[in-house]
């Protein structure tokens, strides 16, 4: 596990997969940055790689993450990610696995490795409660819990799913933060998310979907530093 992270709970990942690209990345990354300042919640922006660089250059507290790496090393690799070159381009993290770029457990190992090795932080996407185990003996950042059935439905997991899965995993490493994902849409999803005990959630197609894409951030962000407060209670 990457020691350097600076990230804290709560926080948000918003992640424009390729709905967005070049200045409307960057709008929706002010935006969120904004937001991030506004409500004092840390988030984490898994932006396209080309746009990593003007996303860093226009926003001062986001951390922006890749959404992939490939476990190779300088040399070879015409059209693999080099690590390296992720975190020369400004980026403290990546995603891993997403269910739109699957790993195998081994090919998952290799990654968090190559990413642990150059100081990248690493969420992991997983889609079943014993998958989340797996992967959290692999010892990520972050594991991303989120049915892959649900993604960009609208319909958000359970609150057996997401209790159970949180549970499983800090019985394996307590020090993984645990994201509860899918479904999410508006901030009423994310309350009730973060509410229930997750320590983040996000949100692509909700935000980059919604009418207002700047507006819709500043609900979710909103209704994540709400939730928080009041389970603090």
């Amino acid at each position: 596990m990457y020691s350097g992270i600076k990230l804290k709970p709560p926080f948000f990942e918003i992640g424009p997969k390729a709905y967005l690209y070049g200045a409307d990345v960057v709008a929706l990354a002010k935006a969120a940055d904004a937001a991030s300042k506004k409500y004092g919640v840390d988030i984490i922006f898994t932006t396209p790689y080309v746009d990593i660089v003007p996303v860093v250059q226009a926003t001062e507290r986001l951390h922006v993450f890749a959404p992939h790496i490939d476990p190779i090393k300088p040399g070879r690799g015409v059209a693999d990610i080099l690590p390296e070159a992720v975190k020369a381009a400004g980026a403290v993290g990546v995603m891993l696995n997403h269910s739109e770029k699957p790993l195998s457990i081994s090919e998952l190992k290799q990654a968090i490795d190559r990413a642990d090795e150059v100081g990248l932080a690493t969420i992991v996407c997983a889609d079943s409660v014993a998958e989340a185990r797996a992967i959290a003996n692999l010892a990520p950042n972050i594991i991303v819990a989120e049915p892959t059935g649900l993604i960009g439905t609208g319909q958000t997991s359970d609150m057996d799913y997401v209790l159970e899965s949180i549970r499983m995993i800090k019985e394996v490493n307590p020090e993984i933060m645990v994201l509860q994902g899918a479904g999410i849409s508006n901030g009423q999803d994310v309350y009730r998310v973060i509410y229930a005990g997750a320590e983040a959630t996000g949100s692509s197609s909700g935000i980059t979907k919604a009418a207002d894409p700047a507006a819709m951030v500043e609900e979710m962000i909103r209704a994540v530093r709400e939730a928080w407060d009041a389970r603090s209670k």
